[in-house]
């Protein structure tokens, strides 16, 4: 049986839910509030995913789409260069072990493999007419550092799975189009801080100066790859480009790195769309003085004024219609879905002298700013921009802000959602038994995911996973083993529709 998800309603209280669902429009978002109200009713969530009884003659394949799924999430988890924990990043050795692991199970999954110049590990079949579009699935092997077993490999191993079942039953070869797994060598950008590196290069979206870029250790992702082995040029980065012409769309199966499928008790979402990104350094100088003999009045304090600077970025992020106002030329409803997405984290923060009896001269903090709506988010760069300039005038110390990152929003194709939605609930009824009968949620995503760089390729679908507590990038990260198995029958549904 299938774990019902019991939640405390106190543990969810200060989650406002508007700040969670989004959907296409601002009536849906009311409509799925109001679910959400209907839900903090009850301490028990809903529905329970029975399952017992239900095998192999109903198309649920739990020794394939679960069992053994289970077994290489726990058998790749392992294949790391940490003692005692797991990383796995760009080029490393750990890396190269579970690009050969993973080729292995796409051979064994009936798929041609091969790996490209950029460590991307590729398995393709061809199906019924090789010169058609190809559907692009995967995800990436790479890790953060202590990170966990799910993040990436789930997106790898259901498809995988999904396929080997096709081919048990004979049918992989009756494809109507291509379908391509690929798992990307570097998403989480550890090595090399420049994420999306294997899936940006498919995308074509990949610059020629990347190649140089150094690592801490001062090996360029060109020395890199040919440490091991591979030749990168410019001439082979471009070839690696796909042709959109080739290329019929891309899913990408992810754990939800987030609360709320737990919340509700559902183990399936389909993705909206994933928020643009905007990385700003704020530094701040003043007067740097004795903590004890200059005067509060006197002082030039770069440390209070960036303390006001952030707590001021906290309420414009709470509060985003308290401080701006749209024109004509935007939609009525760009507030509502600038509202509902966005979050704003100062992440770092550092001090010169940092000394605790020292007013300190300078103080640099990061800001990561994310929604899924583009216009809004320059709006709010430029109020937030303004504010601290007050700020820094005000309390008369200089300050420079710099963008160091930006992304534009990747909002899912309708139609590949529509068919994942329809998947799930073909998935879920194989596995239960029984017609599903709530609505699949719909989720934006405020990660990144390597569909943000292929979506500049081709049309983007995405699925979440529930994961425990919506804890991730941590060795506490768990996915239930009935949620791989829903994840491996709703792509294995979503993967029929091309037969």
């Amino acid at each position: 049986m299938a774990t019902v998800t019991r939640v405390d309603k106190r543990t969810y209280s200060a989650i406002n839910p508007t700040s969670i669902f989004t959907s296409c429009s601002f009536h849906d978002s009311v409509v799925l509030v109001s679910y959400l109200v209907l839900l903090l009713s009850s301490s028990t969530i809903t529905p329970s995913f029975g399952v017992s009884g239900v095998g192999e003659e109903s198309g649920s394949y739990p020794k394939i789409l679960r069992d053994e799924a289970v077994a290489r999430l726990h058998q790749l988890g392992r294949v790391s260069d940490g003692d005692g924990y797991l990383e796995r990043t760009f080029m490393s050795p750990a890396a190269l072990r579970a690009g050969n692991l993973i080729r292995e199970w796409m051979e064994d999954a009936g798929l041609r493999t091969w790996v490209d110049c950029l460590g991307n590990v590729h398995g393709r079949v061809e199906g019924r007419n090789a010169s058609a579009e190809a559907l692009l699935m995967g995800s990436h092997l790479d890790t953060v550092v202590d990170g966990g077993k799910f993040d990436g490999a789930l997106g790898i191993i259901s498809v995988l799975s999904a396929l080997k079942v096709l081919k048990v039953n004979g049918k992989l070869g009756e494809l109507s189009r291509p379908v391509e797994v690929i798992a990307f060598s570097d998403e989480e950008g550890v090595r090399y801080q420049s994420t999306f590196l294997g899936s940006a290069a498919v995308a074509g979206i990949l610059p020629v100066s990347a190649l140089k870029i150094s690592d801490k250790s001062d090996v360029t992702i060109e020395d890199a790859l040919k440490k091991n082995s591979i030749e990168i040029t410019e001439e082979h980065l471009l070839q690696l480009k796909y042709d959109p012409k080739s290329v019929w769309g891309y899913v990408e199966i992810h754990i939800e790195q987030g609360p709320v499928l737990e919340w509700v008790g559902f183990p399936l979402a389909v993705v909206k769309g994933i928020a643009g990104q905007t990385r700003i350094k704020v530094t701040m100088r003043g007067s740097q003085g004795h903590a004890g003999t200059v005067p509060m009045s006197m002082r030039r304090d770069p440390m209070a004024a960036a303390a006001e600077a952030i707590y001021s970025l906290e309420s414009l992020c709470k509060s985003p219609q308290d401080f701006l106002s749209f024109d004509g030329q935007c939609k009525s409803f760009s507030m509502e879905s600038l509202s509902a997405s966005l979050v704003c984290t100062v992440g770092e923060i550092s001090t010169w002298p940092s000394a605790s009896n020292v007013i300190p001269g300078q103080v640099t903090f990061t800001v990561d700013l994310r929604t899924i709506d583009d216009m809004g988010r320059e709006a709010v760069v430029y109020e937030f921009s303004n504010q601290v300039y007050q700020i820094c005038d005000r309390r008369s110390v200089s300050c420079t802000i710099d963008r160091k990152h930006d992304a534009g929003a990747a909002i899912c194709d309708s139609e590949l959602s529509s068919k994942l939605k329809s998947a799930a609930y073909i998935g879920l009824k194989r596995m239960t038994g029984a017609a599903i009968e709530d609505e699949i949620p719909v989720l934006m995503s405020g990660a990144g995911h390597d569909a943000m760089a292929l979506s500049h390729l081709t049309k983007v679908g995405m699925l979440f996973v529930r994961c425990r507590g919506g804890v991730s990038h941590s060795p506490e990260e768990h996915v239930l083993d009935d949620d791989v198995w829903a994840s491996g029958l709703a792509i294995l549904a979503f993967i029929e529709t091309q037969l």
